[in-house]
């Protein structure tokens, strides 16, 4: 099993939701978040003066699949939340141990 975990544009969201609903994605978590990449934040001007905006907002994107899903999801969320610009975000995929269904007690694949 993997966990595919995306850090994305807020305005992506929906896009990327219609993407993996569009794969029968098993199930999504998604937090709100605030960071930067490489480019440390940007600039913007407010009533004629510059600042430097250094936490971005984004979402945090995370799915438990099964090992032969995970590409799919993986093209999904790429295809559906590139702009081409600097903060698009990134995708990490973890190997996941095990899974347990807390109502019924499932274990493993069965329990996603």
């Amino acid at each position: 099993m993997k966990k595919v975990e995306a850090v994305i544009r807020v305005e992506k969201l929906d896009a990327v939701k219609a993407a993996l609903d569009a794969l029968d994605c098993p199930g999504l978590m998604v937090t709100r978040i605030e960071g930067h990449g490489k480019q440390k934040g940007v600039l913007q001007q407010f009533r004629g003066r510059e600042y430097k905006v250094e936490l971005l907002p984004k979402y945090k994107l995370e799915v438990v699949v099964g090992d032969g899903s995970a590409p799919a999801i993986v093209e999904a969320i790429m295809a559906a939340a590139r702009t081409g610009e600097v903060g698009d975000g990134k995708i990490f995929v973890y190997d996941v141990g095990e899974v347990y269904r807390i109502r019924t007690g499932e274990s493993g694949e069965t329990a996603i």
